[in-house]
């Protein structure tokens, strides 16, 4: 198939160049944003009175043609073309004729792709939202049975103070809400039309862009041409979306992975999302977090990318910005596959609610508590404190915890103890009593949770 670009060259493109140029085997896959697009370019174009109503009419039919048959299977894209542009517009040619040729009137390969690029990511930020969304509502799903789970909850890894699993589960689905928002912020950014910048320049036809941004769903048109077909400031903001979520993803399959450990056990996945070993018969390993963990740092890779192509671009269009589909499609494949695969992994695996009780239990994670009901008694907190670090060493030395350790030793450290302090230091009563918004009683992981689930309705 020969070049758009041909005319102002004598000689054949050497095949090694025309490897090396060539798109058409990762931009193939925006076959359907390029048709839609220049639908509505043809359709602008007869509007306008720039090509004759009936030649516009006859390219936007051709053009709907080819899409149905590239969707039916009844045409392939010809890998040999120099990239999807390339083709389509030389299959329209090989339909239409002359009438094929006029497409292209008042275009630019550089918006041409801006925008394909724009409509691509736009239906792939409505993809992994919807994902996350999946995922927001097995954790609210999963949160829901687990409001009066006890666990430990940690800091630096130890455990530090009692909450409860649901609640646990609920501040990742606040990690992913986030994630939502900003995937709603880059799209709004995105959501701008490019093309009628033409090659860097706007061109000399009367244009109605408007109605090409109406036509395929875009808020605005760009305001400079140059910037219309140089900017991939959206790829850039998309990616840094999808890196963070791949950091929440590898945070929870962080303690998905040491929760499933013998050292933890405090869940176990399902068989179906378990992998085993070659050699030893009794593992169950946890591979798709570890393969989300992994995987986190292709998708760091593909923003470092990005961010090292653009940053040495002067204006306007440049070819180094061919480099921008490749790494922005694997951030988003990337992504993709992970919550497909993360999601119903949650949704399957068992949670260990004893094991979760008693780790809960050896962790003096109940020790402010105790403190606090000093506090209660009038003793300023700085004593309290001190006193309630002598009963944890007392109880560490003798093998015995708060809830165990007899009366005679709380009021041998401080007078001010009584029978009452057995309820205060009750993990359930700790938990239940932190009413406060955002904590771990279950009334306020309740709340959380409907929310959450607000949000994701809306």
């Amino acid at each position: 198939m020969a070049q758009l670009w041909k005319g102002r060259f004598k000689k054949a493109l050497a095949k090694e160049t025309n490897d090396f140029n060539a798109s058409i085997g990762f931009d193939c896959r925006m076959f359907e944003e390029d048709i839609k697009g220049s639908i509505a370019h043809a359709t602008m174009l007869g509007a306008c009175g720039i090509i004759a109503q009936d030649e516009a009419d006859k390219i936007a039919a051709g053009l709907s043609d080819i899409l149905t048959d590239l969707q039916s299977g009844a045409l392939t894209i010809d890998m040999e073309a120099e990239d999807i542009h390339t083709f389509v517009e030389g299959e329209l040619t090989a339909r239409l004729g002359q009438t094929g040729k006029r497409l292209h009137t008042a275009r630019s390969r550089n918006d041409q792709v801006a925008l394909d690029l724009r409509m691509t990511l736009k239906k792939e930020i409505d993809a992994v939202s919807d994902q996350l969304k999946a995922l927001i509502t097995v954790l609210c799903d999963k949160a829901a049975q687990h409001t009066q789970t006890i666990m430990p909850g940690y800091t630096h890894l130890q455990r530090a103070q009692p909450i409860t699993f649901g609640h646990h589960l609920m501040a990742y689905t606040a990690m992913l809400l986030r994630d939502l928002e900003r995937l709603a912020d880059v799209k709004a950014r995105m959501n701008v039309l490019p093309l009628g910048s033409g090659a860097l320049a706007g061109t000399t036809y009367p244009l109605d862009r408007s109605l090409v941004a109406e036509l395929l769903g875009f808020d605005s048109v760009s305001q400079n041409s140059l910037d219309g077909v140089s900017d991939r400031d959206f790829c850039l903001e998309l990616a840094a979306a999808l890196s963070v979520i791949m950091v929440h993803l590898s945070r929870f399959s962080e303690e998905i992975i040491l929760w499933c450990s013998w050292e933890f056990k405090f869940v176990e996945l399902d068989d179906a999302f378990s992998t085993g070993s070659s050699i030893m018969p009794q593992k169950k390993n946890p591979d798709i977090a570890e393969l989300v963990r992994g995987k986190s740092g292709r998708v760091f890779g593909d923003l470092t990318a990005l961010l090292t192509v653009m940053k040495g671009i002067p204006l306007a269009y440049n070819k180094d910005m061919q480099e921008d589909k490749e790494a922005i499609f694997d951030a988003v494949d990337t992504v993709k596959m992970c919550l497909n695969a993360f999601t119903p992994m949650i949704d399957t695996m068992t949670v260990l609610a004893d094991n979760m009780r008693s780790a809960a239990a050896k962790g003096f994670i109940n020790a402010t508590d105790c403190a606090d009901y000093l506090v209660g008694k009038g003793l300023p907190f700085r004593d309290a404190y001190k006193a309630t670090g002598e009963l944890v060493a007392l109880c560490i030395e003798k093998g015995l915890t708060l809830e165990t350790l007899p009366l005679r030793d709380y009021q041998a450290v401080c007078a001010l103890f009584d029978d009452s302090v057995y309820e205060v230091i009750n993990l359930e009563k700790c938990v239940a009593d932190r009413l406060v918004e955002g904590g771990p009683s279950a009334q306020s992981v309740e709340k959380q949770i409907a929310i959450a689930r607000s949000a994701i309705a809306e």
